[in-house]
């Protein structure tokens, strides 16, 4: 009986153990089957809109996608997202670096905090509209006003999220630090940044999306070309399907980069955060 025992032990499971399993249900349930179907449906829906006749100028999403190939297999919706990311590229690395910086110093010191963050909230709350002629007679039509636009947008968002994440920093780990007698640079390296992280990092999501729509504003407001020209030139034929191409593209690329953004995160400062499925 003993031995009968011990060969049982010994004999590997019949079911496989080590080889992956297909479950149907889990697969229907996973985040990427979740995304694909709710993206489905959204163009599914688009397609209906489209064909339904209301306004001819609202394409369907098969001609909308014509129009993209097209417009990419001869290379103009290229060249025009080349003149558009040339200021949002400047303008998003200011406004990362100075605002994450700038908002930082504010959760560190009152003193900062009671000059700077009454100005970044007039920034946010003013209407860009309004500042586009300012800016304009200022600084001309030129590279300068695109970059300043994009970091009028995007820069008090990631400044008064660095602001608000340093501040909130877990109290109880700061007061431990100072027990175990941390320097102050060793309490804001080790305990309050890496604490901050996740809201800075979602500042500077919310930044970057704010600062693609204030490339295209800058190009559809001050001189029409990259993105903007596209929009603006083929609305005024009425070539709709081209002009949602050039809107759909931009809004690809920004959903991109933010995606980047996210994987970054995750992959480099956060690796507790990562899915396991």
């Amino acid at each position: 009986m003993i031995g009968t025992g011990m060969n049982s032990l010994s004999t590997p499971p019949a079911t496989g153990v080590g080889t992956p399993r297909f479950r149907p249900r889990a697969a229907l349930v996973h985040p990427l089957t979740l995304r694909a179907v709710s993206f489905a449906i959204a163009l599914l829906a688009w397609e209906i809109a489209g064909r339904w006749p209301v306004s001819p100028s609202f394409p369907p999403f098969s001609e909308t996608a014509t129009a993209f190939a097209a417009l990419l297999s001869d290379g103009s919706l290229l060249r025009a997202f080349g003149v558009t990311l040339t200021p949002l590229a400047i303008g998003l690395a200011v406004s990362g670096v100075v605002g994450v910086g700038i908002g930082v110093a504010m959760g560190l010191d009152e003193r900062v905090e009671w000059f700077g963050v009454p100005i970044f909230i007039v920034l946010q709350a003013a209407p860009l509209a309004a500042l586009v002629p300012i800016l304009v007679m200022a600084y001309g039509i030129g590279l300068l006003t695109k970059v300043s636009i994009v970091c009028i947008m995007a820069m008090p968002v990631i400044v008064l999220n660095s602001f608000k994440a340093v501040r909130h920093a877990p109290r109880s780990l700061i007061e431990m630090g100072t027990s175990f007698l941390g320097t102050p640079a060793q309490i804001i390296r080790k305990i309050i940044l890496p604490a901050a992280t996740p809201v800075i990092f979602a500042g500077l999501r919310l930044g970057a999306a704010a600062g693609f729509v204030g490339a295209v504003l800058a190009e559809l407001l001050v001189t029409p070309t990259g993105i903007g020209d596209i929009i603006t030139y083929n609305q005024s034929v009425a070539d709709y399907p081209k002009m949602y191409a050039a809107i759909a593209a931009i809004i690809m690329v920004s959903v991109g980069f933010i995606e980047i953004l996210g994987f970054v995160e995750q992959r480099f400062l956060r690796p507790e955060t990562r899915r396991t499925a």
